[in-house]
């Protein structure tokens, strides 16, 4: 919840607004109270999507069928108004958490409990199908825990069957994970029984906390529904009318699912009294059994459940967002005028010729004392000579990273270049809008990342996040900004190793490949550079991640040639077999397919004792002092792929001015990652200025802009895919290193080196 800024209505169809629930690209969720005290969720649609003759068709016939709901596991429509300007719909306000947010924060439900869930979410969507329409999205994140029952929720893309779609042709609309095959086949075309389909993988989801078709790469995930079968953990030892629900669901065929009202009499005459003691492990069963008659019995038995159905964390939140509706937090006023700095910030101030942005007004950025929030501080040198001073939007970057403890210099180097892009920016003479700055120390750790995604959330103005730095901190943090339809840029921790997806988290921002792509500068500098033909590669087991590195490598080999790969077992300690047998086979190159720098250390001295002196390539996770201290001069020559850019050896002026302005600033050369996160503020300054830089821009807005954006970076160019991945385009977007005279020096973007 957020506090309504100055451009928010105070008042809309008689509902006096209270707060900001969430915005996107479609419009504007506020909390608001009608006439008679009542609190509901009130949707804006943004004028642009009203302007569509069959857009606003389609909502004023899916607010009139929503109205007529009267299913109590739906939230009702309680106002519209279609004709409106910008047409708005009312509904309940549910204070509960979501079904993800429970399972993920509290672990899975037991049996028990899901049989009542899905008795109750096949009761709504009996009524949706009735209607004839199709919700297209039926997933955790749509499926609120209330006191009394859940509720399903977010018809923003239910649509009649056979109704054309407001999206492109071919579009799949909906969650992959949740998304039934044939949507996956026909392009998005979604029939009831794709509603089904969902409902089992939020049942199995529910049971197990494990999505069926796995998570990673959204193209992975949906082949999986097609092609395999779902992953249900311990299926076999559910109640038999539960476990015949949920394979019913997960029929490929969507003639072989049940409908919606087939599920509910089927689920609702389960046993109410059969739970094993096997299903009482989790949290929420515990909480369930104190009772002689468990509140999930009472929940099939009776129109709703008792009020402690839910664990108590979870009643928590409830209580927490409930307290919080009753007391939102007061309106922002308008821009405050600019104050007059009392602290620098750490490092040199920029001299007005290095600041990047050659003619603007030169800027300051300081931190806040105890905040960390920095205030943009103009000064008033055309105010004193009587020209008058623009009052202008600003808008909060939020920046998370660890800046303490052992994993800080990445994310210090970041900040560095977090901060000087939102100097040269607000030092352009151009500009319709301000950038002000919020950091926090998550020091890399999941625990602080949730908090730090939490206090973020919070800062009024906030439009997007940089960071997290960490795997860890990155995978706790991600969710919670998606749930708030708030892009959060990935500077450089690796996509793949997050566990998530990127079509899931619809506002992840990923600007750096993943690991996945490590070989294409392996592939490009051995190809086009060293025109290699024959490739051995010594691929070390005892690192982990590496074995579809090797095989990308055999089975697309440098220059169309062949390659060969040699395994090194994780309790062998000397290479020399390996790299011997390697030899054998008369490679041009040898690449050491591993992680670790002391085990690529041995490879190289086996290689150098050998007398093998060509090509010699590996990957960043090798490029490390231990290297070059452990292998001595048989580290010379070796040829290193990086996700990171190095400026102060670049030849671009853009490269060489971001340079400058770092050393002016700092008295130091830039450290690895700082021009990516300089990169990282730049496109969504671009996507703020593509929006027209104005303070009701959304963050769900700026998210979605972001990946339709063709940006010159820095270091590198950054596109996105145009699909369901959202992804980087991972061509020449990397760079390679090479060990000479005992440092690593910079070659140049993979693309570019000759």
């Amino acid at each position: 919840m957020r506090a309504l800024n100055a451009q928010d209505p105070g008042e809309l169809g008689g509902h006096r607004l209270l707060a900001r629930l969430g915005a996107g690209g479609m419009g504007v969720v506020y909390l608001a109270r009608t006439a008679d005290g009542t609190l509901v969720a009130l949707k804006v649609i943004r004028a642009e999507y009203a302007a569509d003759r069959a857009f606003r068709e389609r909502f004023r016939r899916e607010a009139r069928l929503a109205r007529g709901f009267t299913c109590r596991w739906l939230v009702p429509v309680t106002d519209a108004d279609a004709e409106a300007r910008e047409p708005w719909l009312a509904t309940e306000f549910v204070p509960g958490p979501s079904l993800a947010e429970a399972v993920d924060g509290h672990g899975p439900l037991p049996p028990a409990v899901v049989t009542a869930l899905g008795a109750r979410l096949a009761e709504a969507l009996t009524e949706v199908h009735d209607a004839g329409l199709v919700h297209r999205d039926v997933k955790p994140g749509n499926v609120l825990l209330a006191l009394d029952g859940p509720r399903l929720i977010d018809f923003g893309i239910a649509r009649s069957p056979g109704v054309t779609a407001l999206t492109e042709p071919g579009v799949i609309v909906g969650t992959p994970g949740y998304l039934a095959p044939e949507q996956v086949r026909t392009g998005g075309e979604a029939v009831p029984a794709s509603d089904l389909f969902a409902l089992g993988c939020v049942l199995a989801y529910a049971l197990t906390g494990q999505r069926p078709f796995g998570l990673g790469d959204p193209a992975a995930v949906l082949y999986r529904t097609v092609h395999e079968e779902p992953d249900v953990p311990d299926l076999d030892r559910l109640p038999l009318p539960l476990r015949t629900a949920i394979t019913g669901c997960l029929a490929k065929d969507p003639a072989g699912r049940p409908t919606a009202t087939e599920l509910a009499h089927s689920l609702r005459d389960v046993d109410r009294t059969a739970t094993s003691p096997d299903q009482q492990a989790s949290p929420v069963h515990h909480i369930l059994s104190h009772k002689q008659a468990t509140p999930a019995q009472e929940f099939m038995s009776t129109p709703g459940p008792p009020a402690d159905w839910l664990p108590s964390a979870v009643l928590r939140l409830v209580a927490d967002r409930s307290a919080r509706a009753l007391d939102p937090p007061p309106r922002q006023s308008g821009p405050a005028a600019p104050l007059e700095p009392t602290v620098v910030d750490e490092g040199r101030a920029p001299s007005r010729r290095r600041i990047l942005a050659i003619g603007g007004s030169a800027v300051t950025v300081l931190a806040a004392s105890g905040t960390g929030t920095a205030i943009i501080l103009a000064n008033r040198r055309k105010a004193a000579q009587g020209g008058a001073v623009q009052s202008l939007p600003a808008h909060v970057i939020g920046f998370q990273a660890a800046l303490t403890g052992d994993q800080k210099d990445v994310g210090l180097a970041q900040e560095r270049g977090v901060r000087l892009a939102v100097a040269a920016h607000n030092a352009r003479k151009d500009i319709r809008f301000r950038l002000a700055l919020t950091t926090y120390d998550d020091r890399g750790e999941a625990g602080r990342a949730k908090e730090g995604a939490r206090k973020l959330l919070a800062e009024p103005s906030l439009c997007a996040v940089i960071g997290p730095t960490t795997v860890a901190a990155a995978r706790a943090a991600v969710p919670r900004y998606g749930e708030a339809l708030t892009p959060v840029l990935l500077v450089s921790a690796d996509y793949d190793a997050l566990g998530l997806s990127a079509a899931t988290e619809r506002t992840l921002c990923v600007t750096t490949a993943p690991s996945r792509y490590r070989t294409l500068p392996v592939l490009a500098y051995l190809t086009r550079v060293r025109e290699v033909e024959r490739t051995a590669v010594v691929q070390d087991q005892a690192t982990a991640g590496m074995a579809e590195t090797a095989l990308t490598l055999r089975e697309t080999p440098p220059g169309e040639g062949t390659a060969t790969v040699h395994p090194v077992a994780s309790g062998t300690d000397g290479f020399g077999p390996a790299v011997a047998a390697a030899l054998a086979t008369h490679p041009e190159a040898v690449v050491y397919a591993g992680t670790s720098p002391t085990r690529a250390a041995d490879c190289a001295r086996a290689l150098a004792t050998a007398g093998f002196t060509g090509p010699r390539v590996t990957f960043e996770s090798v490029m490390r002092p231990a290297f070059l201290a452990a292998a001595g001069e048989a580290a010379e020559g070796w040829v290193f792929e990086a996700p990171y850019s190095e400026p102060q050896s670049s030849d671009s002026k853009a490269a060489r001015d971001f340079t400058a302005a770092h050393r002016d600033r700092y008295g130091v050369l830039p450290a690895r990652w700082a021009a990516e996160a300089y990169d990282a503020v730049g496109l969504i300054a671009a996507a703020l200025d593509a929006l027209g830089g104005g303070a009701d821009i959304a963050p769900g807005q700026v998210a979605e802009r972001l990946f339709k954006l063709t940006y010159a970076g820095v270091a590198k160019p950054i596109r996105f895919n145009q699909d369901i991945t959202q992804g980087l385009r991972p061509e020449n977007t990397s760079f390679l290193y090479q060990a000479k005279d005992g440092k690593f020096r910079f070659l140049g973007r993979y693309d570019q080196v000759t």
